[in-house]
């Protein structure tokens, strides 16, 4: 009798054995896999957030004063319009741009300008104000602003405008031109003198208040 047949089926159940404790062990592991696979990706989270540099706390913003946040010294700005044609042009010794009232004060100013029909305004003054939009001018110092003649949009003849003032303010959305103090206009060859002044250029209308002198000359 051969004593080595038995040996077989021993041979054949361990590898069965092995297998099965295997798969136990795995049904064990993975049920704490989640559990496991939550715990890295919080050290992963974790490590991401010490590697990353924080972010630079932002500037407080700073209250505005009056004090000019840039200069520009002999300057000279002109601006054009879509034909490449000069609109208006503006000659400084200096100028100061105040942030919070938006104004730009010009030293010395001489302002040169042309309406779409192409009558030219010419404006000096020791001081200069303009706002943010160029809207408003306020000529301050030996103020001069002349207006040639020309012809409106309808053909009608301009005359020659001009106005003296040691104060003059500009409003271009209305064509206009205030004064508080006394004021020189004079209207081709005529000169009328006042107090005050209130001008409307879309009206080709003038309101003179106070000691008024008008001086006529004949046709």
């Amino acid at each position: 009798m051969n004593s080595t047949l038995p040996l077989e089926p021993l041979n054949n159940a361990a590898p069965r054995v092995v297998k099965k404790r295997a798969y136990q062990v795995w049904d064990q592991v993975s049920i704490y896999l989640p559990v496991l696979l939550m715990g890295l990706l919080a050290m992963a989270s974790y490590w991401l957030l010490r590697a990353t540099p924080m972010p630079e706390a932002l500037p407080e913003e700073r209250e505005l004063t009056h004090e000019p946040d840039y200069y520009m010294q002999r300057f000279s700005v002109k601006v054009f319009d879509v034909n490449g044609r000069i609109r208006s042009e503006v000659y400084g010794a200096e100028g100061r741009h105040y942030p919070d009232t938006d104004t730009l004060e010009i030293d010395k100013a001489r302002i040169r300008n042309y309406s779409p029909e192409g009558q030219l305004t010419t404006a000096t003054a020791q001081r200069v104000t303009s706002n943010g939009d160029s809207t408003e001018f306020i000529l301050e110092g030996d103020a001069i602003v002349v207006r040639q003649a020309g012809k409106n949009a309808a053909g009608k003849r301009l005359p020659r405008l001009e106005f003296h003032g040691e104060y003059l303010r500009v409003l271009t959305k209305w064509d206009a031109l205030i004064s508080d103090q006394p004021v020189l206009l004079i209207r081709d060859t005529d000169q009328m003198r006042a107090d005050s002044l209130l001008y409307r250029g879309d009206r080709q209308a003038a309101l003179l208040k106070g000691r008024v002198q008008v001086q006529m000359q004949p046709r």
